[in-house]
């Protein structure tokens, strides 16, 4: 067979190179097109497929970098949230100490006052209860002549009866 081969003639040759040049166009027109034409549609796909990639990539990274800014921002404000409840609590306790110590001293003046009119109060009754015994004591008096001794004991009476009648300032 490949002693056939070699021995062709010229004309052989010829007709086996036409043979193979038609069948290298026929293939490139048929197979080495479509094929080509399939390898540069998947080699375009895996471009777009790359660059999808990167660009989802990307996105994704801008996507983190507005979640980690928002969250920055959250925590800011979560803080600027629990400074103002707790200016807001100690205002509100400041309030609240004042209106005790208002309250505080309200009661006191009341208290105090109450003292002064029972004193007054404690006062006028004793002034009145010496008037009385006072009138007491005038009375007896004029109803009797008194000498020294009588004039003596109506004082220690006097002086009984008040001590009787216990108050302090």
């Amino acid at each position: 067979m490949y002693q056939n081969f070699i021995s062709l003639g010229g004309f052989e040759f010829i007709a086996t190179l036409a043979n193979t040049l038609i069948l290298y166009l026929l293939f490139k027109k048929f197979l080495f097109k479509p094929v080509k034409a399939m390898m540069d549609k998947r080699q375009s796909e895996v471009a777009g497929a790359f660059i999808e990639a990167d660009e989802a990539k990307l996105k994704a990274k801008q996507l983190e970098s507005e979640y980690v800014q928002k969250l920055s921002e959250a925590k800011g404000e979560a803080a600027q949230i629990v400074r103002d409840a707790s200016k807001r609590g100690e205002n509100r306790y400041e309030e609240i100490v004042t209106q005790a110590k208002n309250e505080a001293d309200r009661l006191k003046n009341k208290a105090t006052s109450d003292i002064e009119q029972e004193k007054k109060k404690a006062v006028n009754e004793i002034k009145d209860e010496i008037s009385d015994i006072a009138m007491m004591i005038a009375s007896k008096v004029i109803q009797k002549d008194i000498n020294k001794d009588d004039h003596q004991r109506l004082i220690n009476d006097f002086i009984d009866n008040v001590g009787d009648t216990s108050w302090q300032n």
